[in-house]
């Protein structure tokens, strides 16, 4: 091969290697102030739609099936499950006063929902949107997980710096374990033994070992420059193979990338202003960060731990799910 076209080759070789993966598929951004759905697509990189839906929408979470789109909206009381090809409303479905986060049952068929005003978990049946039944678990409830198994729901009490852990079968508080100061999300390693909670006051999270109820361990975080009372960890999640997992920091304005295995944070990337909620593509190559106080998205690429675009996604966005 002549010199020159090897040359280019190379160029080209590592030019492929040094640029992000492109993202497919369409982020689904909850609105709280415009009661709608921002829908963006991650290959341009551009908002292609907005979605009506009940009023101050807030976490959201496909059905089991991806087909539908299930949405807590907290003024409205309800649960609006929207069909993701027609992006249009099929059903609503009561589900109390001012909910907060919800889970859904391994098959589906169940959500379970905190309710703040009541200090309780309740949960209720999709198909005939009867509740089920309740139970208290602390005051002002907020994150719910629902055990791989359906057996068990986690459900974080900012007021009592506690999570309860709530048996399906019984549908009685079990146990509850203390963890740091406003506990607020979570997320579960993929062979459930490790249950990651946020403490939004205490710049950390809590990790459960999900066999003994015990927290076994707690990372910290930290940013250069950055009061620690300004580090309030809310969002969280980790990559299929339980290999890394992503917090938002919140008035901190970044993301921290964390090694599940030594619990080290091994990266921080600025975002928008509050990141809160938080999710990841298919193909886990791009992180989506929801920046509620500077109403925007930043699209992480994650193997190079650098912020790619911003796109603006309605007024106090919440949450994101990608839908491929």
């Amino acid at each position: 091969m002549p010199q020159p076209r090897r040359a280019l080759v190379a160029s080209c070789l590592a030019l492929a290697v040094a640029l992000p993966v492109q993202a497919q598929g369409v982020a689904w951004v909850s609105s709280e102030k415009d009661h709608a759905l921002t829908l963006v697509d991650l290959k341009t990189q551009a908002v292609v739609a907005t979605v009506a839906t009940c009023k101050r929408p807030r976490h959201l979470q496909l059905m089991p099936d991806g087909k539908l789109l299930a949405v807590a909206c907290a003024e409205s009381g309800q649960l609006d499950l929207i069909d993701v090809a027609s992006r249009k409303s099929v059903r609503r479905v009561g589900i109390g006063e001012d909910p907060e986060a919800f889970d859904l049952a391994p098959d589906g068929k169940t959500v379970y929902v905190s309710r703040e005003e009541d200090a309780a978990l309740a949960w209720f049946d999709l198909a005939s949107g009867k509740r089920g039944g309740q139970v208290k678990v602390g005051a002002e409830p907020e994150g719910v997980k629902v055990a791989p198994d359906g057996k068990r729901v986690y459900v974080t009490s900012e007021a009592a710096n506690q999570v309860a852990v709530v048996d399906t079968t019984s549908g009685t508080l079990a146990q509850t374990v203390k963890v740091g100061k406003r506990p607020r999300r979570f997320a579960l390693s993929p062979d459930g033994r490790q249950l990651w909670v946020s403490n939004e006051l205490d710049a950390s999270v809590s990790i459960i070992d999900t066999q003994t109820n015990q927290v076994a361990a707690t990372v910290a975080f930290e940013v250069p420059g950055v009061r620690k009372a300004d580090i309030t960890p809310v969002g969280v999640t980790m990559t299929r193979d339980g290999k890394q997992a992503f917090v938002t920091l919140g008035r901190a304005n970044h993301v921290a990338f964390v090694d599940v295995a030594t619990r080290k944070v091994t990266n921080l990337v600025l975002v928008g202003k509050r990141a809160w909620g938080l999710a990841l593509d298919k193909a886990e190559k791009t992180l989506l960060v929801v920046n509620g106080l500077s109403d925007d998205l930043t699209l992480v690429d994650v193997a190079s731990a650098k912020a790619m675009k911003t796109v603006k996604v309605g007024r106090v966005p919440y949450g994101a799910v990608v839908v491929e």
